[in-house]
């Protein structure tokens, strides 16, 4: 099914560049429902670094082992980086039920903080679903605590964006698992 995956991709590819006119359609990445949590240790997540080719709305596609190819017609609903910080602050809530997990505002240094840089995000052309990046943990006065890479493939269920959407969204569930695993430790009331 895999090799079939990336001719379908690319006349998907190609049909939507020929038709000029299409109309453009946004994806959010699915995952858990915002939760609130009163948890005995608070994590605040960082803004999310990406790299430049994946710091805009266009979906990114990777058509071989050298070339990328961002989409024109179908976008995230917003900048991909506030929409994954929020959509990683909501995974790892679930995932560790005794932390409040935070976007930073400003200059709260008022608890440890997780920096992620994404270094992939995208669709590959062997029908998988890419997450691939580093973190770093620091307490609340900037000293790190602990640090590591994430990477996560989820293979594409179906042919086109919507599944494209569907696989990252589980790749990104992935990380969050990777993370919650290695944050935990740190994370303790304890400690």
């Amino acid at each position: 099914m895999r090799h079939l995956l990336l001719p379908l991709l690319l006349f998907a590819l190609l049909a939507g560049c020929a038709s000029g006119g299409a109309p453009t359609q946004r994806y959010a990445l699915p995952g858990p429902e915002p939760t609130t949590t009163a948890g005995e240790t608070r994590l605040l997540i960082a803004p999310l670094q990406l790299v430049e080719y994946l710091n805009q709305e266009g979906i990114v596609l990777q058509l071989d082992d050298i070339s990328r190819h961002q989409a024109r017609e179908h976008r995230w609903i917003e900048a991909p980086g506030p929409h994954l910080a929020r959509g990683l602050r909501d995974r790892l809530a679930e995932r560790l039920p005794r932390t409040q997990v935070a976007l930073a505002q400003g200059g709260d240094a008022s608890a440890p903080r997780l920096l992620l840089t994404v270094e992939r995000f995208e669709g590959r052309y062997d029908g998988m679903a890419i997450a691939d990046g580093s973190w770093r943990l620091e307490d609340a006065a900037g000293q790190p605590l602990a640090r590591g890479r994430f990477h996560a493939e989820r293979p594409l269920a179906d042919d086109g964006y919507p599944a494209l959407v569907r696989a990252l969204g589980a790749s990104w569930d992935a990380v969050a698992d990777q993370l919650a695993t290695a944050l935990a430790p740190h994370l303790s009331a304890d400690s």
